[in-house]
């Protein structure tokens, strides 16, 4: 095997494939990528035998081939190369050394046989349906915040992506929640997505997937069936196991009669919350609001570091109420807000909140109270 292929390139594919690759792993052949020259492409694949990362670049290739090598190993050192170089990597099938080779700079790395290297099996997929970028984005980048990290409720460790009702249609909705906090997010339903069985994408495949998403006029190949999921572009396919448990009916968590309504600059409480969290202490980090006519107080009282108090103009006309909040809940779903205003729904101290931003019901976070 034998290519040359821009410096640029070949990072962008490196990169994607060592992001898969399980860092402490006890087969050394999923430390590997595995490279596959032929035409005019070259195709990287990496996997951890739960997600599987396929990207294909183009290259000048003068021997067809294929071989692996150490993820990390690979982009580090292309990483390190000068931009624009033309870099050239080269297989000698009796050694079992990878040259590459980028001007005055030489690397030999050890390799092994491609044909140990694990492909994940084909599933037959009971939906396809494309996807704009900018809306799987937006589905995911709302709702990851919430998912758990708790390995116990496993079925929580993921977003829940699947078709539900929404205001007399259908609707693609992702859901995370971890019992504290819970993040609805809706879009219009792409065409071929109706009959989609319901998954939980993992967390990391969350993460893989987010790098795909940010060219706003791409779109995405999306492929579900009840063990897998497939998300595509013209040059990368990521494919993952989906979470094999039941998600929670979270609708059940959802308050319908909250009338307390607060109005508030969205930027400016996430930034009073975060200045008046300051003093709190790390374990527990609760925050007070006290509401009033038209204003808020935010107070931390912490004995063994101090108190902090601040107040915003805010358009709120209900009973006076008094409700405390972990302070990073309400950071993260503050943070999620993209237009000005957040509308906060109270029903008293002890109930759930719930979140929007301005009358969008596309996008609904819930947030359980702490005793202040």
């Amino acid at each position: 095997m034998k290519f040359s292929i821009e410096r640029g390139t070949l990072l962008k594919a490196v990169a994607q494939a060592q992001s898969v690759v399980e860092r402490r792993n006890t087969i050394p052949i999923l430390a590997n990528v595995l490279i596959e020259a032929e035409g005019e492409r070259v195709q990287f694949r990496a996997t951890d035998l739960d997600i599987e990362i396929v990207d294909m670049a183009t290259a000048q290739v003068e021997r067809a081939g294929a071989t692996t090598v150490s993820a990390v190993m690979l982009h580090e050192i292309v990483r390190k190369l000068p931009d624009g170089a033309l870099v050239t990597l080269s297989e000698d099938a009796t050694s079992g050394r990878l040259t590459v080779q980028a001007g005055r700079s030489n690397f030999n790395l050890a390799t092994l046989p491609k044909e140990d290297f694990p492909v994940m099996a084909s599933a037959e997929y009971a939906s396809n349906f494309s996807v704009p970028a900018a809306t799987l984005r937006r589905l995911f980048d709302k709702s990851k915040f919430a998912i758990s990290t708790e390995e116990t409720r496993y079925y929580l460790n993921g977003v829940y992506m699947h078709v539900s009702e929404a205001d007399g249609g259908q609707v693609l909705r992702c859901v995370a929640t971890d019992g504290h906090r819970l993040a609805r997010i809706d879009a219009d339903l792409p065409q071929g997505a109706g009959d989609m069985p319901g998954v939980i994408v993992p967390r990391k495949t969350v993460g893989e997937l987010r790098k795909l998403l940010d060219d706003d006029d791409m779109k995405i190949a999306v492929s579900v069936s009840e063990t897998k999921v497939r998300f595509a572009t013209p040059d990368i396919t990521l494919t993952s196991k989906v979470i094999d448990g039941t998600f929670p009916d979270y609708t059940r968590v959802i308050p319908q009669g909250n009338t307390k309504r607060l109005e508030v600059d969205a930027a400016e409480f996430a930034q009073a919350v975060d200045r008046v969290a300051t003093v709190s202490s790390e374990r527990s980090r609760a925050v007070k609001l006290a509401l009033d006519e038209d204003r808020l107080v935010l107070s931390v009282n912490a004995p063994d570091s101090g108190a902090a108090e601040e107040e915003l103009a805010v358009a709120y006309g209900d009973e006076r109420l008094e409700i405390g909040f972990n302070a990073k809940y309400l950071l993260e779903i503050a943070s999620q807000v993209d237009r000005e205003n957040a509308v906060f729904l109270f029903n008293s101290s002890g109930d759930p909140t719930l979140m929007r931003e301005g009358n969008d019901t596309t996008a609904v976070y819930v947030v359980m109270p702490m005793r202040v």
